[in-house]
């Protein structure tokens, strides 16, 4: 695959072309399914192949894949994305322009514990079965599942200047849920949570104890049908770590990404209230709060040698000391921003156009536990398994729903509350963020599944948080 990527990079050096870049990658995939602890599906995808080429001419992009590598196909495809670049310049109001960067020359791979396309399915699904089984027999569960994903994707990158790097990881993505109902109404209780997807193979399950926590949600389920809800109008919230990462990425991760300062993504809730102005000076949260996006971290599946225009992996600060200061860009937005590019172009597969998406966004570790934080709050909520959210298209106001809370008085958990909601406006949000947990409590929590773009994609990224608090938030608009 990589003399394939080279070759293609070789003919692509001629005078008209600016800059151009080859992808290929090689993908298999397994989805494990089980419903009321029978197993419903499971299927597999092996050696699935894609290739894409871009190119610039006279500041256009042209470009073109395909799903086969024989000559005859990437021929074609080469001229396809030559012709869509030229053709482009009709339309172009702006020309694309950015400056050149250094070569890098890169491989990386990652091996799982274990590899979860090396074990028979018949090892894999006694283990899962067992677990479907545990969450079924109570009276009041009307439904359960489990479900597993595996994930591994070999990728070879190479550009016009010099640039060529390899990559072979593993994603693993598990799940199970339960339903209660006594007649009238129905609760929910999820473990891990919706940003459950870790790097690695089988050993991702194994780690997560699934056994463990099985009579647990069960429990909590049935016991959310008697819950109360929350009555005050506000309130301050402790949101943990699985559902922070997904605040964190609606309220802040979509709204750093350059491309909808400009216009350029539309879909999936597609602008941002962010102006190229407000950098460096718009107090987007407190003084305590610290984003940053950072692909050279292993540990999250965002890393990455080299993005997919072939940027190296950066760290890059993109909220400090609560100030706005920098962006997700590309290449191109950086250089129309007077900003450095932050290695954030990705795409799903290599026949899918590169976008500016997130890879490992973080927010910076604060001091002390979560029980040294609970301990901390007179009145309040702590929450954490997500339900429900909506965000607008400028991702400004939102509204966030949780499957269970627990009740905090006087620094100690009193009782559970069911769905607790909560309600904001992103830069009022973060800026009442008083404390934040330490690095002893800090995670990456990951998704198989941001959307983005037409035709749409599924990006894999990670969110490396910690439990943090929030003072006087709006948790009931109808108290």
């Amino acid at each position: 695959m990589k003399k394939i990527a080279l070759d293609i990079i070789k003919k692509l050096e001629i005078p008209e072309v600016t800059f151009a870049d080859v992808r290929i990658t090689n993908t298999d995939t397994q989805s494990i399914f089980f419903e009321k602890g029978v197993l419903k599906r499971i299927s597999t995808s092996s050696d699935s192949v894609a290739i894409g080429i871009r190119v610039l001419i006279n500041g256009s992009w042209g470009f073109a894949g395909t799903n086969t590598l024989d000559s005859t196909a990437i021929d074609n495809m080469l001229k396809r994305a030559l012709s869509n670049a030229r053709h482009g310049n009709g339309f172009r109001k702006e020309r694309v322009t950015f400056p050149p960067l250094k070569a890098t020359v890169s491989s990386y791979q990652f091996t799982p514990t274990e590899d979860p396309f090396l074990m028979t399915d018949e090892e894999k699904l006694e283990y899962l079965g067992k677990i479907s089984q545990m969450l079924v027999g109570n009276e009041k569960i009307v439904f359960s599942y489990l479900a597993v994903m595996f994930h591994r994707q070999y990728k070879v990158y190479a550009n016009t200047e010099g640039t060529c790097a390899d990559t072979l990881v593993y994603d693993t993505l598990p799940s199970m849920e339960v339903m209660a109902s006594d007649g009238s109404q129905v609760m929910s209780r999820n473990y891990p949570g919706h940003m459950a997807a870790r790097r690695g193979g089988f050993e991702v399950i194994r780690n997560y104890n699934f056994p463990a926590h099985a009579e647990e949600i069960v429990k909590e389920a049935v016991e959310l049908l008697s819950a109360p809800t929350i009555t005050e109008e506000k309130a301050d919230l402790i949101i943990k770590g699985g559902h922070l990462a997904l605040q964190l990425h609606e309220s802040v991760g979509h709204a750093t990404e350059a491309d909808r300062i400009f216009g350029m993504e539309i879909s999936y809730a597609g602008k941002t209230f962010i102006k190229p102005e407000m950098l460096g000076n718009f107090r987007y949260g407190s003084d305590i709060v610290n984003i940053y996006s950072d692909s050279t971290d292993p540990r999250g599946i965002g890393f990455h040698p080299v993005d997919d225009e072939g940027v190296p992996g950066r760290y890059v600060d993109i909220i400090k000391n609560g100030i706005l200061v920098n962006q997700q860009t590309s290449r191109e937005t950086a250089y129309q921003l007077g900003l450095e590019p932050s290695s954030n172009m990705k795409a799903s597969f290599a026949d899918d156009f590169p976008l500016i998406r997130m890879t490992n966004l973080c927010i910076a570790p604060g001091k002390g536990t979560l029980k040294d934080m609970i301990r901390d709050t007179e009145n309040g909520y702590l929450i954490d398994f997500t339900k429900t959210w909506s965000i607008d298209d400028n991702r400004n106001n939102f509204q966030f729903t949780t499957e269970i809370g627990w009740k905090i008085k006087e620094g100690r958990i009193t009782g559970i509350v069911k769905e607790p909601t909560y309600y904001g406006i992103t830069p009022e949000f973060w800026n009442s963020c008083d404390r934040i947990c330490g690095p002893e409590e800090w995670d990456y929590f990951s998704t198989f599944h941001c959307g983005k773009g037409e035709p749409g994609q599924a990006m894999h990224l990670s969110h490396g948080v910690a439990p943090a608090r929030f003072k006087n938030v709006v948790v009931n608009v109808k108290a």
